[in-house]
């Protein structure tokens, strides 16, 4: 069901066809969903989730990046912010979503075991660190082949890109390891919900507030 090798070759593939492709579907699997009738595999299911949540990152990022470009006026920054706001719940909320059908599958075979040690981070949580190492990977390694970039640029960010690359498998292998010692009934996780507060206008205060001085027509 869950395989890092599997996760951090699909972000790298999107990455760059995202990029280099900007209208191509966020889900990788729309082939199989147009033929009527065929049953997908769970792990289908999962590797399709773990795209779009990867595109969440994806467009978070420039997103981002539009808010630092130079000139930027005032009303366009608060557009920005507030499409990052958006954005960013939704990253969470597939990340939530990832650990779910995790815990469904699991739970057909009768795990996690409850009694098993409880894990600090969930899968969902580590795949979306995955994410975001394989966006600032991808962005590294552009700038290290960047033509006309100042002396030391490139040896700089090669550096910078061999560092990722370690943390990036250093992670895929916790990931892998805590699927494994699940499956084997020796450690469990939980859905963690992120219960963001900012985007709900019932728990910000600067929107209720705001809100509740409006007068009247």
């Amino acid at each position: 069901m869950l395989s890092a090798a599997d996760i951090v070759e699909l972000h790298d593939r999107q990455t760059h066809a995202w990029h280099h492709e900007p209208d191509k579907p966020r889900a990788i699997s729309a082939e199989s969903q147009s033929k009527a009738g065929k049953q997908r595999k769970p792990e289908e299911e999962w590797l399709e989730a773990v795209a779009l949540q990867h595109r969440a990152n994806f467009d978070l990022w420039h997103i981002e990046d539009e808010a630092r470009a130079p000139g930027a006026t005032d009303t366009q920054l608060a557009a920005v912010k507030r499409r990052i706001d958006t954005t960013n719940q939704s990253r969470n909320d597939l990340a939530e979503e990832l650990d779910r059908m995790l815990l469904v599958w699991l739970e057909e075979r009768e795990l996690p075991n409850p009694t098993a040690p409880l894990n600090s981070e969930s899968p969902g949580l580590i795949v979306d660190r995955l994410s975001i190492l394989a966006l600032k990977i991808y962005h590294t390694r552009e700038e290290a082949g960047r033509e006309a970039a100042p002396p030391g640029h490139a040896e700089r960010n090669r550096i910078r890109l061999a560092i990722l690359e370690e943390q990036r498998a250093d992670l895929a292998a916790c990931l892998d390891a805590l699927w494994r010692e699940t499956l084997a009934g020796r450690r469990r996780f939980k859905l963690y919900l992120q219960l963001k507060m900012y985007n709900d206008p019932s728990l910000n205060p600067a929107i209720y507030r705001k809100l509740a001085r409006r007068p009247e027509r």
